[in-house]
């Protein structure tokens, strides 16, 4: 049994299904042994991908997500989507090769100080030291990754702990390289390096005992239950922002959902959060936002922070009293104090709530004004959607786009502007139907969040909505898609700019210097990858290509859509500080 096997095997244990990966030497064991007991290797085209897929799967499953990178380039070609995990707050175990232990700095191949690199950018970084830290060391991993505020954990490999004990002897010469040289200075080496690995190999990993770590969350206080039930109870104009914490286990959402629809408060839904009401829910609210927030008398602000999409918290009525439930201590004051805080999970916690409370207090005006406000903003957008534009209206398209969207549709979100405009327009049906980066912002998310989604859910259509920018981050994983047959439906929505940059640039400073890109025939290269390509440069064309789309990825094969669109002025002045 060597590293690889017992990484294999402790993977499996945890449920794991999918590791993805780009291949290399000082991982190689860790693949194999994977793949001889039945966990799908996904290899793909560059390794920030490989940890945005596990990323997904770790939104959606539960489960944290696994990612194996290669020394050196491989873990620094990683650092951006581990950073995105771990402001997401993310559970991942991401495992890095790294150089054999006795050539630490010592000029190795692809040899740098990676625990040192990814410290800043994980919730934990450990080095495998000997063969007996193997089992505590990822057990550890696993339940750290999700307890408390969950983020991802680096574990370096180092390559003379992943290979069989024998081949590793070799390797260091033991038998061969010193057999017919008896200096002193060679025997003293060969001691040492016999005495390196016996350290090495301390540990006989067959007959090591291990049990898995339960993760750990804080605890439900009922005295601040009560609290928070007696406020809401006493009311008007209550308003509940769910944010993407609440949705950390994805197994509470049907129990969460049911809980918020008998408090009878109105929220608005955030990053995963969305779609947690399902369609049509009369207590879901997506517009108009910072104009309820100035009218509250009580705001629960459920799994995020006031942080630069609540404006810091000085968007609130001032007389409203606030109440914060975050697993993050940091999070429920930055900025803002709330006048009760609950240190608990978002989701326990408000169910809980909804369990002390009697039928929701009615209040019908309240509703019927934030009902108000919604109905004559859609009126806006669906007015702004059949202007003509150059090309397309991004608001006409993305309006197709939700109508042939189904109920257990999953959509991905990577881009600026055409992405943002889709957050106003495209609606996910059902919890855990949406998958954005989070606060970080990241572009590039795209190509491996919809491979991890369609790999955990692989009968629902999925939905790639990319900005012609955010697009050139992954678009060779088209290939990835291919090679392993994961049929998902990308829609570019190509306006040959960085526009959510150019609109205050431009307005600004009076200069597009490094925004503009061009009408790309980005159909092509998915095409040449041999997957399906289409492309939409006039509004006609949209109803027909869309349902070609769905019939291809049903049917198995990966689909791109080049949709040219024009500019609009719908999200002017939208730059955030």
């Amino acid at each position: 049994m060597n590293g690889g096997t017992i990484i294999a095997q402790l993977l499996r244990e945890h449920d794991v299904r999918f590791v993805f990966t780009v291949c290399g030497g000082h991982i190689s064991p860790i693949l194999t042994e994977c793949n001889k007991i039945g966990i799908r290797i996904i290899d793909v085209r560059h390794e920030a991908n490989a940890v945005f897929a596990a990323d997904a799967v770790s939104r959606l499953t539960g489960v944290p997500g696994v990612a194996v990178v290669t020394a050196g380039p491989g873990v620094a070609n990683s650092i951006t989507a581990l950073v995105n995990a771990s402001m997401a707050q993310s559970p991942l175990v991401i495992f890095g090769g790294a150089a054999a232990t006795v050539l630490k700095g010592r000029g190795s191949l692809q040899d740098i100080d990676q625990v040192s690199l990814v410290r800043s950018a994980v919730k934990a970084s450990f080095s495998i030291k000997r063969n007996c830290d193997f089992i505590p060391v990822i057990e550890f991993a696993f339940a750290f990754a999700r307890s408390g505020v969950p983020g991802p954990v680096f574990i370096e490999c180092p390559i003379d702990l992943l290979y069989d004990e024998d081949l590793v002897r070799q390797w260091y010469g033991i038998k061969s390289a010193f057999r017919d040289d008896n200096s002193l200075r060679n025997r003293v080496t060969s001691w040492y390096l016999r005495r390196h690995l016996d350290k090495l190999y301390t540990c006989d990993l067959e007959t090591m005992r291990h049990e898995n770590i339960p993760s750990v969350n804080p605890d439900i206080r009922k005295r601040t239950i009560r609290k928070t039930v007696q406020l809401i109870k006493a009311a008007k104009r209550p308003l509940l922002i769910i944010g993407s914490q609440a949705l950390l286990d994805p197994h509470q959402a049907p129990r969460l959902a049911r809980a918020l629809g008998s408090m009878n408060i109105p929220l608005y839904a955030t990053g995963m959060a969305r779609g947690l009401m399902g369609a049509g829910c009369p207590l879901q609210f997506h517009h108009k936002r910072s104009d309820a927030l100035a009218e509250v008398d009580l705001l629960i602000l459920a799994g995020m922070p006031f942080d630069f999409r609540l404006n810091y918290g000085r968007s609130i009525s001032a007389g409203a009293a606030v109440i914060a439930i975050n697993r993050s201590r940091h999070d429920l004051n930055l900025n803002r104090s709330p006048d009760l805080a609950a240190h608990s999970d978002p989701a326990e916690f408000l169910i809980a709530c909804a369990d002390f409370m009697d039928d929701g207090r009615p209040r019908d005006v309240w509703i019927q004004t934030l009902r108000d406000r919604e109905e004559q903003r859609e009126k806006e957008i669906r007015g702004l959607a059949r202007k003509k534009t150059e090309y397309v209206n991004p608001l006409l398209l993305l309006e197709k786009i939700n109508a042939v969207i189904g109920d257990t549709s999953i959509i991905a979100a990577d881009g600026g502007d055409f992405v943002a405009t889709a957050s106003y327009v495209v609606r996910p049906r059902a919890p855990l139907t949406w998958l954005d980066p989070g606060v970080f912002g990241t572009l590039g998310v795209g190509a491996g969040f919809a491979l991890g989604a369609k790999l955990c859910r692989p009968d629902a259509d999925v939905w790639l909505l990319w900005g012609d920018g955010a697009a050139g981050y992954s678009l060779v994983e088209f290939d990835t898609l291919v090679r392993h047959r994961v049929p998902v439906i990308a829609v570019i929505g190509n306006d040959a700019g960085w526009t959510q940059i150019a609109r205050d640039q431009v307005a600004i400073l009076k200069d597009d210097v490094a925004t503009v890109l061009r009408y790309a025939n980005y159909q092509g290269i998915a095409e040449s990858l041999d997957a399906r390509g289409f492309l939409i440069d006039d509004e006609d064309q949209i109803e027909n290509i869309l349902q070609q789309a769905i019939e291809a990825s049903r049917n198995g094969t990966p689909v791109l859509i080049n949709a040219r669109i024009g500019k609009t002025d719908f999200r002017k002045g939208s730059i955030s500080m």
